[in-house]
Parts: structure tokens; sequence; C-alpha cells
């Protein structure tokens, strides 16, 4: 089983990488582009076979190490 755990930051908490990438699409001439926010994608091999212990411990793993709860929220999606 795999698990996709998708970061973002809070909405409000600043995000410079997603201005630079805002500002640089303008500079490539893509017009129209509102407010750019940028997440990451992580994503975990799983020996566990049973989705709710599997959901369980990915829980676990993203508030241990993969995303810092103050300043980011983030979702679990589990692959078969």
């Amino acid at each position: 089983m795999k698990a996709k755990v998708t970061v973002t930051l809070k909405t409000g908490v600043l995000d410079p990488q997603g201005k630079a990438v805002q500002h640089a699409l303008g500079s490539l001439g893509f017009a129209g582009v509102g407010e750019v926010r940028q997440g990451k994608l992580i994503e975990v091999e799983l020996a566990e076979t049973d989705r709710t212990r599997a959901g369980e411990e990915v829980e676990r793993m993203c508030r241990a190490l993969l995303a810092n709860p103050v300043i980011e929220n983030y979702s679990i999606e589990l692959v078969d």
C-alpha cells in the first residue's frame, strides 16, 4: 500500500516560494495568474495492508516529521 501525503502552508502563512513562482510566471508572459501557493507531495510505501492501521500510522508520521502542524496543513490519500 502506498500513502500520498500532500503538505501545504496554512492560509495566512507567508509563502516566499509561491511568490517567486507567481513573479516568474508573470515574467514569462502568463497573464492573469493570481496567488500561487507551493506545497509538497510525499509518497510513502507501506508494509501495512490494513487501511485503518495504515492511515493511523501515516497520521503519526505526519505529526512527528512530515508536516509542521503549526504552519502546515496535510492530507493523506491511501492507494492500494
